[in-house]
Protein backbone atom coordinates (compact mmCIF):
# COMPACT_ATOMS: atom_id res chain seq x y z
CA UNK A 1 0.00 0.00 0.00
CA UNK A 2 0.88 3.56 -0.80
CA UNK A 3 -0.14 6.80 0.68
CA UNK A 4 -3.16 8.28 -1.64
CA UNK A 5 -2.08 11.56 -3.86
CA UNK A 6 -2.37 14.18 -1.15
CA UNK A 7 -1.93 11.92 1.60
CA UNK A 8 -4.54 13.66 3.52
CA UNK A 9 -7.92 11.85 4.52
CA UNK A 10 -9.60 13.75 1.25
CA UNK A 11 -7.54 11.19 -0.56
CA UNK A 12 -11.20 8.93 0.50
CA UNK A 13 -13.33 10.00 -2.65
CA UNK A 14 -16.27 11.99 -1.74
CA UNK A 15 -14.99 13.83 1.66
CA UNK A 16 -14.08 17.31 1.80
CA UNK A 17 -12.21 19.13 5.00
CA UNK A 18 -12.31 23.09 5.85
CA UNK A 19 -10.87 24.84 8.53
CA UNK A 20 -10.96 28.17 10.08
CA UNK A 21 -8.99 30.00 13.02
CA UNK A 22 -8.01 33.17 14.83
CA UNK A 23 -4.46 34.19 15.06
CA UNK A 24 -4.94 35.95 17.84
CA UNK A 25 -7.27 33.65 19.56
CA UNK A 26 -4.68 30.96 19.26
CA UNK A 27 -7.81 28.64 19.02
CA UNK A 28 -9.48 27.18 15.61
CA UNK A 29 -11.75 24.26 14.24
CA UNK A 30 -11.78 22.07 11.69
CA UNK A 31 -14.67 20.47 10.04
CA UNK A 32 -15.08 16.97 7.77
CA UNK A 33 -18.03 16.51 5.37
CA UNK A 34 -18.95 14.30 3.20
CA UNK A 35 -20.43 15.14 -0.30
CA UNK A 36 -23.02 12.38 1.03
CA UNK A 37 -23.96 11.51 4.87
CA UNK A 38 -22.00 9.46 6.25
CA UNK A 39 -21.86 5.95 8.34
CA UNK A 40 -19.99 6.77 11.91
CA UNK A 41 -19.25 5.97 14.85
CA UNK A 42 -16.96 6.78 18.18
CA UNK A 43 -14.41 4.97 20.17
CA UNK A 44 -13.56 7.28 23.74
CA UNK A 45 -10.41 6.10 25.40
CA UNK A 46 -9.26 9.32 27.44
CA UNK A 47 -10.56 10.57 30.83
CA UNK A 48 -11.74 14.21 30.19
CA UNK A 49 -13.48 13.96 26.85
CA UNK A 50 -15.26 16.84 25.31
CA UNK A 51 -17.88 15.69 22.93
CA UNK A 52 -21.63 16.55 21.03
CA UNK A 53 -23.86 14.65 19.53
CA UNK A 54 -21.98 11.46 19.97
CA UNK A 55 -24.07 8.92 21.83
CA UNK A 56 -26.09 8.92 18.63
CA UNK A 57 -23.50 6.73 16.32
CA UNK A 58 -23.42 4.04 19.12
CA UNK A 59 -24.47 0.97 16.64
CA UNK A 60 -28.09 0.02 18.31
CA UNK A 61 -29.27 3.98 18.39
CA UNK A 62 -31.54 4.26 15.13
CA UNK A 63 -29.84 7.44 13.06
CA UNK A 64 -28.21 5.49 10.54
CA UNK A 65 -26.01 8.39 9.22
CA UNK A 66 -24.85 11.49 10.00
CA UNK A 67 -23.54 14.78 7.63
CA UNK A 68 -20.31 15.72 8.81
CA UNK A 69 -18.15 16.14 11.66
CA UNK A 70 -16.25 18.35 13.51
CA UNK A 71 -13.18 18.94 15.57
CA UNK A 72 -12.61 22.47 17.20
CA UNK A 73 -10.35 23.43 19.90
CA UNK A 74 -12.23 26.01 22.89
CA UNK A 75 -12.90 23.51 25.43
CA UNK A 76 -16.98 23.48 25.93
CA UNK A 77 -17.09 26.04 24.01
CA UNK A 78 -15.88 24.99 20.92
CA UNK A 79 -18.25 22.72 20.99
CA UNK A 80 -20.40 25.35 19.26
CA UNK A 81 -18.37 25.24 16.28
CA UNK A 82 -20.33 21.84 15.22
CA UNK A 83 -23.60 24.73 15.73
CA UNK A 84 -22.06 26.53 12.77
CA UNK A 85 -21.66 23.46 10.72
CA UNK A 86 -25.31 23.15 11.15
CA UNK A 87 -26.07 26.58 9.89
CA UNK A 88 -23.98 25.73 6.77
CA UNK A 89 -25.76 22.51 6.12
CA UNK A 90 -29.12 23.97 6.79
CA UNK A 91 -28.42 26.37 4.63
CA UNK A 92 -27.87 23.56 1.62
CA UNK A 93 -31.04 21.53 2.61
CA UNK A 94 -29.03 18.73 3.68
CA UNK A 95 -29.87 16.94 6.74
CA UNK A 96 -32.33 14.18 7.86
CA UNK A 97 -35.52 14.72 6.88
CA UNK A 98 -38.38 14.58 9.41
CA UNK A 99 -41.99 15.40 7.10
CA UNK A 100 -40.64 19.23 5.88
CA UNK A 101 -37.77 19.32 9.49
CA UNK A 102 -34.13 19.48 7.80
CA UNK A 103 -32.19 17.96 10.59
CA UNK A 104 -28.50 18.35 9.82
CA UNK A 105 -26.88 15.94 12.32
CA UNK A 106 -22.94 17.13 13.42
CA UNK A 107 -21.30 15.14 16.15
CA UNK A 108 -18.16 17.07 17.33
CA UNK A 109 -15.34 16.75 19.63
CA UNK A 110 -13.22 19.36 21.67
CA UNK A 111 -9.78 19.95 22.95
CA UNK A 112 -8.31 21.75 25.28
CA UNK A 113 -6.42 24.90 24.39
CA UNK A 114 -7.66 27.75 26.45
CA UNK A 115 -4.23 28.42 28.38
CA UNK A 116 -1.80 28.65 25.08
CA UNK A 117 -1.23 32.60 25.13
CA UNK A 118 -3.59 33.59 22.80
CA UNK A 119 -6.88 36.28 23.87
CA UNK A 120 -9.47 34.36 25.69
CA UNK A 121 -11.20 37.61 26.76
CA UNK A 122 -14.22 37.54 24.21
CA UNK A 123 -17.62 38.86 24.96
CA UNK A 124 -19.52 35.86 22.62
CA UNK A 125 -18.74 33.04 21.58
CA UNK A 126 -16.40 33.03 18.63
CA UNK A 127 -16.47 29.37 17.88
CA UNK A 128 -19.73 28.98 16.08
CA UNK A 129 -18.40 31.26 13.39
CA UNK A 130 -15.04 29.48 13.41
CA UNK A 131 -17.42 26.43 12.44
CA UNK A 132 -19.83 28.03 9.64
CA UNK A 133 -16.07 29.36 8.42
CA UNK A 134 -14.45 26.41 8.34
CA UNK A 135 -17.75 24.53 6.61
CA UNK A 136 -17.70 27.75 3.76
CA UNK A 137 -14.02 26.36 3.15
CA UNK A 138 -14.29 22.81 2.63
CA UNK A 139 -11.85 21.25 -0.02
CA UNK A 140 -9.92 18.45 -0.80
CA UNK A 141 -6.68 20.52 -0.20
CA UNK A 142 -6.00 22.11 3.60
CA UNK A 143 -3.00 23.24 5.50
CA UNK A 144 -1.46 20.95 8.42
CA UNK A 145 0.22 22.26 11.29
CA UNK A 146 -1.18 25.36 12.61
CA UNK A 147 -4.82 25.82 11.40
CA UNK A 148 -8.09 24.93 12.28
CA UNK A 149 -8.86 22.65 15.41
CA UNK A 150 -4.68 22.22 15.38
CA UNK A 151 -3.95 26.14 16.07
CA UNK A 152 -3.59 26.33 19.51
CA UNK A 153 -2.23 22.99 20.52
CA UNK A 154 0.49 21.81 22.34
CA UNK A 155 2.59 18.57 23.37
CA UNK A 156 4.35 17.85 26.26
CA UNK A 157 7.40 19.31 24.61
CA UNK A 158 6.28 20.72 20.96
CA UNK A 159 3.65 22.82 19.28
CA UNK A 160 0.83 20.88 18.62
CA UNK A 161 -0.85 20.77 15.27
CA UNK A 162 -3.69 19.29 12.79
CA UNK A 163 -2.28 16.50 10.92
CA UNK A 164 -3.23 13.69 8.43
CA UNK A 165 -1.96 11.17 6.14
CA UNK A 166 -3.63 8.32 3.57
CA UNK A 167 -3.26 4.85 2.60
CA UNK A 168 -4.36 3.15 -0.59
CA UNK A 169 -4.59 -0.54 0.09
CA UNK A 170 -3.75 -3.22 -2.56
CA UNK A 171 -7.35 -3.67 -3.04
CA UNK A 172 -8.16 -0.13 -3.91
CA UNK A 173 -9.46 0.69 -0.45
CA UNK A 174 -8.54 4.03 0.71
CA UNK A 175 -8.11 4.86 4.01
CA UNK A 176 -7.20 8.27 5.83
CA UNK A 177 -6.80 10.04 9.30
CA UNK A 178 -7.61 13.81 10.23
CA UNK A 179 -6.38 14.43 13.80
CA UNK A 180 -5.80 17.80 16.10
CA UNK A 181 -3.01 16.51 18.46
CA UNK A 182 -3.06 17.97 21.80
CA UNK A 183 -1.36 15.64 23.90
CA UNK A 184 -0.49 15.69 27.65
CA UNK A 185 2.04 13.22 25.96
CA UNK A 186 5.36 14.11 24.24
CA UNK A 187 5.30 13.37 20.21
CA UNK A 188 9.04 13.17 20.45
CA UNK A 189 11.73 11.12 22.09
CA UNK A 190 13.70 12.91 24.54
CA UNK A 191 15.64 15.50 22.71
CA UNK A 192 12.39 16.39 20.74
CA UNK A 193 13.89 15.34 17.54
CA UNK A 194 12.66 11.68 17.21
CA UNK A 195 9.48 11.16 16.84
CA UNK A 196 7.89 7.50 18.36
CA UNK A 197 5.57 7.49 15.26
CA UNK A 198 9.31 6.91 13.20
CA UNK A 199 8.85 3.27 12.62
CA UNK A 200 5.88 3.93 10.82
CA UNK A 201 7.06 6.98 8.28
CA UNK A 202 7.19 7.06 4.85
CA UNK A 203 8.62 8.68 2.31
CA UNK A 204 10.25 11.57 5.00
CA UNK A 205 6.78 12.94 5.55
CA UNK A 206 7.98 14.34 8.89
CA UNK A 207 11.79 14.89 8.67
CA UNK A 208 12.68 11.46 7.74
CA UNK A 209 15.16 11.43 10.66
CA UNK A 210 14.20 7.41 11.48
CA UNK A 211 13.55 6.03 14.87
CA UNK A 212 15.64 6.87 17.98
CA UNK A 213 18.72 4.91 18.28
CA UNK A 214 18.60 5.40 22.11
CA UNK A 215 16.83 2.39 24.65
CA UNK A 216 15.10 2.68 27.90
CA UNK A 217 12.98 5.35 26.62
CA UNK A 218 9.80 6.00 27.99
CA UNK A 219 10.69 6.44 31.83
CA UNK A 220 11.26 10.08 32.09
CA UNK A 221 8.01 11.78 31.16
CA UNK A 222 8.89 15.66 31.06
CA UNK A 223 6.45 18.41 29.95
CA UNK A 224 7.19 22.02 29.14
CA UNK A 225 3.56 22.15 28.49
CA UNK A 226 2.81 21.73 32.01
CA UNK A 227 5.38 24.39 33.27
CA UNK A 228 4.48 26.87 30.86
CA UNK A 229 0.90 26.71 31.68
CA UNK A 230 1.44 27.01 35.63
CA UNK A 231 3.02 29.86 34.86
CA UNK A 232 0.49 31.37 32.65
CA UNK A 233 -1.88 30.84 34.97
CA UNK A 234 0.46 31.85 37.74
CA UNK A 235 -0.90 29.16 39.84
CA UNK A 236 1.41 26.20 41.20
CA UNK A 237 -1.28 24.24 41.81
CA UNK A 238 -3.08 24.17 38.38
CA UNK A 239 -4.53 20.85 37.31
CA UNK A 240 -2.80 20.77 33.71
CA UNK A 241 -2.96 17.46 33.53
CA UNK A 242 -6.94 17.64 32.53
CA UNK A 243 -5.81 20.08 29.88
CA UNK A 244 -4.82 17.73 27.10
CA UNK A 245 -6.88 15.93 24.03
CA UNK A 246 -5.60 13.92 20.98
CA UNK A 247 -9.27 14.09 19.11
CA UNK A 248 -8.97 12.30 15.45
CA UNK A 249 -11.35 11.08 12.28
CA UNK A 250 -10.16 7.96 10.29
CA UNK A 251 -12.53 7.21 7.33
CA UNK A 252 -12.75 4.69 4.25
CA UNK A 253 -14.57 4.60 0.97
CA UNK A 254 -15.05 0.98 2.26
CA UNK A 255 -19.06 0.00 2.71
CA UNK A 256 -18.28 -0.57 6.57
CA UNK A 257 -21.96 -0.42 9.40
CA UNK A 258 -21.50 1.97 12.69
CA UNK A 259 -21.03 -1.51 14.45
CA UNK A 260 -18.12 -2.19 11.96
CA UNK A 261 -16.86 1.86 11.93
CA UNK A 262 -16.58 1.17 15.60
CA UNK A 263 -14.40 -1.72 15.12
CA UNK A 264 -11.96 0.37 13.13
CA UNK A 265 -12.41 3.54 15.76
CA UNK A 266 -11.09 1.52 18.67
CA UNK A 267 -8.67 -0.45 16.03
CA UNK A 268 -7.05 3.54 15.11
CA UNK A 269 -6.48 4.35 19.04
CA UNK A 270 -3.28 1.98 18.40
CA UNK A 271 -2.37 4.77 16.10
CA UNK A 272 -2.41 7.45 19.27
CA UNK A 273 -1.00 4.93 21.05
CA UNK A 274 2.41 4.36 19.12
CA UNK A 275 2.97 8.35 18.45
CA UNK A 276 2.47 9.55 21.81
CA UNK A 277 3.91 8.68 25.17
CA UNK A 278 1.90 8.42 27.01
CA UNK A 279 -1.95 8.13 25.85
CA UNK A 280 -5.47 7.83 27.05
CA UNK A 281 -4.37 9.16 30.35
CA UNK A 282 -7.32 10.13 33.17
CA UNK A 283 -6.79 14.09 31.94
CA UNK A 284 -6.77 13.19 28.08
CA UNK A 285 -10.04 13.31 26.22
CA UNK A 286 -8.97 10.74 23.00
CA UNK A 287 -11.13 9.96 20.81
CA UNK A 288 -11.36 8.58 17.12
CA UNK A 289 -14.13 8.85 14.96
CA UNK A 290 -14.54 6.33 12.37
CA UNK A 291 -16.19 7.34 9.00
CA UNK A 292 -17.32 5.42 5.58
CA UNK A 293 -18.69 6.79 2.59
CA UNK A 294 -19.54 3.34 1.42
CA UNK A 295 -18.79 3.63 -1.63
CA UNK A 296 -16.90 0.50 -2.33
CA UNK A 297 -18.10 -2.40 -1.24
CA UNK A 298 -16.04 -5.55 0.98
CA UNK A 299 -15.73 -9.30 -1.30
CA UNK A 300 -14.64 -10.14 2.43
CA UNK A 301 -16.12 -8.05 4.86
CA UNK A 302 -15.24 -9.48 7.81
CA UNK A 303 -11.32 -10.71 6.82
CA UNK A 304 -10.61 -7.18 5.10
CA UNK A 305 -12.25 -5.23 8.54
CA UNK A 306 -9.07 -6.07 10.36
CA UNK A 307 -7.21 -4.63 8.19
CA UNK A 308 -8.42 -1.60 7.90
CA UNK A 309 -8.21 -0.91 11.40
CA UNK A 310 -4.66 -1.86 11.39
CA UNK A 311 -4.16 0.83 7.89
CA UNK A 312 -6.19 3.16 10.09
CA UNK A 313 -4.23 3.19 13.08
CA UNK A 314 -1.43 3.39 10.57
CA UNK A 315 -2.99 6.57 9.43
CA UNK A 316 -3.27 7.94 12.78
CA UNK A 317 0.80 7.30 13.98
CA UNK A 318 1.45 9.50 10.95
CA UNK A 319 -1.04 11.90 10.84
CA UNK A 320 0.28 12.57 14.25
CA UNK A 321 3.66 13.57 13.54
CA UNK A 322 2.59 15.47 10.40
CA UNK A 323 0.56 17.44 12.98
CA UNK A 324 3.85 18.75 15.13
CA UNK A 325 6.06 18.42 11.97
CA UNK A 326 4.09 20.99 10.40
CA UNK A 327 3.23 23.36 13.09
CA UNK A 328 4.49 26.90 12.32
CA UNK A 329 5.72 29.74 15.32
CA UNK A 330 3.63 32.25 16.09
CA UNK A 331 3.55 35.42 18.71
CA UNK A 332 3.49 34.53 22.03
CA UNK A 333 3.47 30.91 21.64
CA UNK A 334 4.30 28.52 24.77
CA UNK A 335 6.52 25.83 23.26
CA UNK A 336 8.72 26.06 20.31
CA UNK A 337 7.79 24.29 17.08
CA UNK A 338 9.87 20.76 15.77
CA UNK A 339 11.06 23.52 12.53
CA UNK A 340 11.56 26.60 14.62
CA UNK A 341 10.96 28.84 11.19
Amino acid sequence: MIPGPRNLITDVPGLLVGSAQDSALKSGSTVLLGETPLTASVHVMGGAPGTRETDLLAPDKSVAKIDALVLSGGSSFGLDACSGVVDGLRAQGRGFALGPAIIPLVPGAILFDLLNGGDKSWQSNPYRALGRAAFDAVSEEFELGSHGAGTGALTAMLKGGLGSASFVLESGVTVGALVAANPMGSVTTPGARHFWAAPFEVDGEFGGLGPDPASGLGRHLDSRKMQAMRDLAAAGDLPTERGNTTIAIVATDADLTKAQCLRVATAAHDGIGRATVPAHSPGDGDLVFAASTGSRPLAQPEAELGHIGHVAALCLSRAIARAVFHATPEEKDLLPCWRPG
